[in-house]
């Protein structure tokens, strides 16, 4: 059964490797952070998201009494 993926997975791809494929294994999860960071900063940046978790951090100290 496990053949068969392999086989058709191969079959797709015309039974090579294309060049310039990256492997297809796992990234690093801070590799992965680093991607994704910097476009999660300027979106929340750009629709508001850094005021309203200043607001909700300020509500939480509020709450603890800081």
């Amino acid at each position: 059964m496990a053949n068969t993926v392999i086989r058709t997975a191969r079959a797709v791809r015309g039974g090579r490797e294309s060049v310039g494929s990256r492997p297809t294994g796992p990234r690093h999860p801070l590799v992965a952070a680093a991607m994704v960071l910097p476009l999660a900063a300027l979106l929340a940046y750009f629709f508001g998201g850094v005021d309203a978790v200043v607001t909700q951090a300020s509500s939480v100290a509020g709450l603890m009494g800081r």
